[in-house]
């Protein structure tokens, strides 16, 4: 197999560029890396598809070993032909190597293999024959009675006959592809309660019946839950009767002898068909999670990708019922200031007290921003605030925050060791504060599966959610870039070429030795070596070091070629310190020729044109380009919003079937797929991101149960 060959053709690019990425792949070079400063090498292949090229090339090479693990089974035998040989050899597929590989599997006490133990092989062979009549095959089962091996009539001869055809049928490759046809095309997922009269969340699904082709992921994984929790039954229906009959004329008999027809039922029922109806589910349970991960994933990454609110001093509130809700101030950097509990809402109901408390701590630490977590209680909370705003120093507001995971991080190892003392919950307020100053920063700290924003993030393969997601965060933080002077080991780690323990490693330097003052200092750092300098270099910041070109995406490798462009220009690299000297480096660099510079500086076309864009906006954040969150200082109720309204709001979740913004209602409105645009939509995350900003009509308000319904029409 050239699997140069096939991935090229998979994803429709040229084969050079395949191979070229497979050996920096090889090489240990890493995919942020890569896409970033290798892009004449790939041609200019992004991190999705290089991740692409690098899950491509692990199932080939599985594959590989699995097709040389089952020749050498098959040769063993003595079974091997060239004929099947060369089926295996040109097989793309892991699912069509085993069924290849199905009939020459060792198998222990099924009815065949006891039958043909037995000598009945040469009976079975009979049946499949069209041109042997009834009469000719019971004349010949005399010949095979033999009680030493417990066959005394005849019909034991026919009966262990037919269990070596029904396998050979449950076994045929044309047999079980056409039943995985009809599956997909004519196939209908049914599912049914296990108790009629139980209350659950699946009474939706307790008389349910769909096709199977057009069954969609989020009720795919729904309706497993169910099955999981033993409140639904599932099955695939089909039509028996007329497969049967199509089957019999994909496995090649055309004669009328009953013993094949009872084999071919036998075989169906009790071999086939429990084979491929639980292949079938697992298939479109797979797909199912893939669409999940891969939204789950989407969302995240905009969730990390959500601007910082820089320079400004933050009280985060954890809000909650019964036991209070706590406060933590924390200044610019994210070190505590301060902490409380207040009790403004019942049972206690103590709404001065904490109007006081929290006069007090922002008055002292001079705090204007209130972050609320959108957890329990948050929407009495933004009440509370709302009522509370003239007793608060001027200029204040208050905005939800994400606390998805926060209880998470809370209880964490890393949290107790940054504030051993503290109460879990006060933890948590602190985190919540600090996801508004730079949600990614506080984010890493936390396995990424915690920070729920999705469906169904539960019931989906956690090995591959977690590598999904890993990849995520490890884009974000390297599309962002990290100060290697104040960023915590949960984000260095995250950089590319890192791990946690050369991230404690930095750390470590910086506590002993201070601050970074170049690039080159990481070298100093114990156990980062040459190889790994590489890769993470240029994704690191420092931001008033000796060389200012250290505070840019532009690596190392590059300095060489900036140096000679500046001198170009007549301009020093140390007026990129200075601000005002931006506009006229901008200027020069805007009248420059591009091809002409390549020959010049000896550089890549792509490579230069990111370092020209980075000489730019020297210490540019890509997340100050999103707009920042809403500030608010007072909210609405159900009873003041009205039909046909346009207002603003934040969007908390993106779904399937939609997307759920916050506008500063007690609950979250929801906008529906059909709600989202004149044209067509196949998903909400054509058109929505997470903490994306927007302008809402309303279309229908339910008091009754408290649900409002938004259009973007």
């Amino acid at each position: 197999m050239d699997f140069t060959i096939i991935i090229s053709q998979e994803l429709n690019i040229k084969p050079s560029q395949v191979e070229k990425t497979i050996k920096l792949l090889d090489e240990g070079n890493t995919i942020p890396f890569i896409a970033r400063y290798r892009k004449e090498v790939t041609g200019n292949l992004d991190e999705e598809m290089l991740r692409h090229i690098e899950e491509r090339i692990a199932y080939l090479r599985n594959l590989q070993e699995r097709k040389e693990h089952i020749i050498k089974s098959i040769e063993e035998q003595g079974k091997m032909t060239e004929e099947l040989k060369e089926k295996i050899i040109k097989t793309a597929k892991l699912q069509e190597l085993e069924d290849l590989y199905l009939p020459y599997k060792q198998k222990k006490n099924t009815r065949a293999s006891i039958a043909k133990e037995k000598g009945l092989t040469p009976v079975a062979d009979l049946l499949i024959d069209e041109k042997k009549k009834k009469e000719d095959i019971d004349r010949e089962a005399v010949k095979y009675i033999n009680p030493e091996k417990q066959v005394h009539t005849p019909e034991d001869v026919i009966n262990g006959a037919k269990d070596i055809v029904a396998e050979r049928i449950s076994e045929n490759i044309k047999v079980r592809n056409f039943l995985r046809e009809i599956v997909a095309k004519e196939g209908r997922v049914t599912s049914t309660a296990s108790d009629k009269e139980a209350k659950t969340n699946y009474e939706i699904y307790y008389n349910y019946n769909e096709s199977f082709s057009s069954l969609p992921p989020h009720r795919v994984l729904a309706i497993n839950r169910g099955n999981k929790e033993k409140h639904l039954k599932v099955s695939i229906d089909i039509d028996e009767e007329k497969t049967l009959m199509r089957l019999k004329n994909v496995f090649g008999y055309k004669g009328e002898v009953e013993y094949f027809t009872e084999a071919l039922q036998d075989g169906f029922k009790r071999l086939l068909w429990p084979s491929i109806e639980r292949e079938m589910r697992k298939q479109k349970t797979e797909e199912a999670e893939k669409k999940a991960i891969e939204v789950f994933s989407k969302n995240l990454k905009s969730l990390l990708l959500l601007p910082p609110v820089k320079g400004h001093k933050v009280l985060g509130v954890d809000p909650g019922f019964r036991t209070g809700s706590k406060i933590a101030a924390v200044d610019e950097t994210g070190e505590l200031l301060g902490t409380a509990t207040i009790y403004p809402h019942p049972p206690q109901c103590k709404k001065e007290e904490a109007q006081r408390i929290i006069a007090e701590i922002m008055k002292v630490h001079d705090i204007k921003f209130i972050a609320v977590g959108n957890g329990t209680a948050c929407r009495e909370t933004e009440a509370f605030l709302a009522e509370s705003i003239d007793f608060f120093p001027s200029g204040t507001a208050f905005t939800i925050v994400s606390e998805a995971g926060a209880s998470v991080y809370s209880a964490s190892p890393l949290a107790k060791k940054e504030f051993p003392d503290m109460d879990v919950s006060i933890r948590g307020a602190v985190s919540i504060a600090r996801r508004l100053q730079d949600p990614l920063a506080e984010l890493v700290k936390i396995e990424p599966k915690a920070i729920g924003v999705g469906m169904y993030q539960h019931d989906v393969d956690q090995k591959e959610l977690t590598r999904v997601l890993g990849y995520i965060v490890e884009t974000v933080v390297n599309e962002v870039g990290v100060n290697l002077n104040t960023a915590s080991p949960s984000l260095l780690e995250y950089v590319a070429g890192m791990n946690s323990k050369l991230a404690k490693n930095i750390v470590l330097y910086r506590q002993k030795k201070g601050q970074f003052k170049n690039r080159e200092e990481l070298l100093e750092v114990s156990g980062l070596g040459e190889k790994t300098f590489t890769q993470c270099s240029g994704f690191l910041r420092i931001l008033d070091g000796d060389n200012p070109l250290d505070n840019t995406p532009v690596h190392p490798e590059s300095y060489g070629a900036v140096k000679a462009l500046f001198h170009k220009l007549g301009l020093d690299i140390l007026d990129l310190k200075t601000k005002s000297k931006w506009k006229d480096i901008r200027s020069s660099i805007e009248n420059l020729s591009v091809k002409d510079l390549i020959k010049e500086l000896n550089i890549g076309e792509l490579t230069l044109q990111d370092i020209l864009e980075a000489l730019k906006k020297p210490g540019r954040d890509v997340r100050e380009d999103i707009p920042k969150p809403i500030f608010r200082t007072d909210i609405l109720t159900m009873e003041q919003v009205k039909q046909g309204m346009t207002m603003k709001g934040t969007v908390r979740n993106v779904i399937d079937f939609g997307a759920f913004v916050d506008i500063g209602l007690k609950r979250d409105g929801l906008i529906h797929i059909s709600q989202m645009g004149e044209r067509y939509i196949k998903h909400p995350l054509e058109v929505l991101s997470v903490g994306q900003i927007v302008e809402v009509k309303v279309i229908d308000i339910d008091m009754d149960r408290g649900r409002i319904s938004l259009s973007l029409l």
